[in-house]
């Protein structure tokens, strides 16, 4: 237990630590971007999920230090998070790349199939998959081959979806580390259990600078490792159905933005008096809170999201004890 205290203070701490030494150097550098939900559309440092990672992987790194040399978590099954790891770094490589060269969605969308390869490579996961209203089903070979490329793929393409306002992605995204932590820590999944706690310490870390008015946006490295976490995790844990409740409200929004073609501009709400509409046709699911309320503050619309995120939370959680 105390390991675990630990990995999260160690991710928080870099985190906390790390996010504020870079964001002046984003500026220097123009990686900046328009926070296109405030009055005046400010340019902000951009990319700070570099700190992110610098703090997820900070609490890995010790966790294995912690069962390599002095046998704290004896039973950690080091291939397991080696693999989880490289697929979380991988797409955090992915994400730094489209940050800087706006890659097309159809290549976002292809890319993270070869991010799984280390997870397919050590055979992470189990093929019999517990689906409700169908049952107990194997997947044979299709899991490794197929399911597992089609996780990460998915998972990190609706978590850099549902994005772009203050608080957004590090708030669902620490809801939804939570919840798989509890089930992990619940099912004696240690490896998924320490990939979550390393993410949750770092996205509550980075929230402290990235809550409304944000001094730093999350990037595309920050989106896509959140779901990379969150798929890696359920699947090396076995609790791919608890995953895919917690992913819903991401995948709602991934629906409705594919039923207009993936828009890439006017996914943003107008500016109103202090608040948030939508004048035209709502094109994403944050866009259909705004319409429904009639207006909203950016603040009201991230804890509304997080809210719903924490019901399905819930849900996932209620479902496995």
């Amino acid at each position: 237990m105390h390991a675990l205290i630990l990995i999260v203070l160690v991710s928080f701490i870099v985190t906390f630590i790390s996010t504020p030494w870079i964001i002046p150097k984003l500026k220097r550098a123009g990686l900046t971007g328009r926070d296109m939900n405030k009055k005046n559309k400010p340019e902000i440092p951009e990319m700070g999920g570099f700190g992110i990672i610098f703090g997820f992987s900070s609490g890995v790194l010790l966790a294995i230090a912690l069962s390599t040399f002095f046998n704290q978590i004896p039973e950690l099954e080091l291939k397991f998070i080696f693999a989880a790891l490289s697929t979380i770094l991988i797409m955090s490589l992915v994400g730094i790349f489209d940050d800087l060269f706006a890659m097309h969605q159809a290549i976002k969308a292809i890319l993270p199939l070869f991010a799984a390869l280390p997870l397919t490579a050590v055979e992470a996961g189990t093929s019999t998959m517990s689906i409700p209203f169908f049952g107990t089903i194997n997947f044979g070979i299709f899991y490794a081959l197929l399911l597992v490329p089609m996780g990460i793929a998915g998972a990190s393409n609706v978590t850099n979806m549902l994005a772009g306002f203050n608080g957004l992605e590090a708030g669902m995204g620490l809801v939804a580390c939570s919840a798989l932590s509890f089930i992990a820590f619940k099912s004696g999944e240690i490896e998924a259990l320490i990939v979550l706690l390393a993410m949750c310490g770092a996205l509550l870390a980075f929230l402290f600078y990235n809550w409304y008015p944000a001094r730093v946006l999350i990037g595309d490295i920050g989106t896509l490792s959140i779901g990379a976490v969150i798929a890696s995790a359920v699947i090396i844990g076995n609790f791919e159905t608890a995953g895919i409740i917690v992913i819903l409200p991401y995948a709602i929004d991934f629906f409705i933005k594919a039923k207009n073609k993936f828009p890439s501009k006017n996914w943003w709400g107008t500016w109103s008096g202090g608040k948030l509409i939508c004048k035209d046709k709502p094109i994403g699911l944050c866009q259909w809170i705004m319409k429904l309320t009639n207006g909203i503050t950016e603040q009201e619309l991230v804890l509304m999201l997080i809210f719903i995120e924490s019901i399905f939370g819930i849900v996932a959680v209620l479902l496995f004890l």
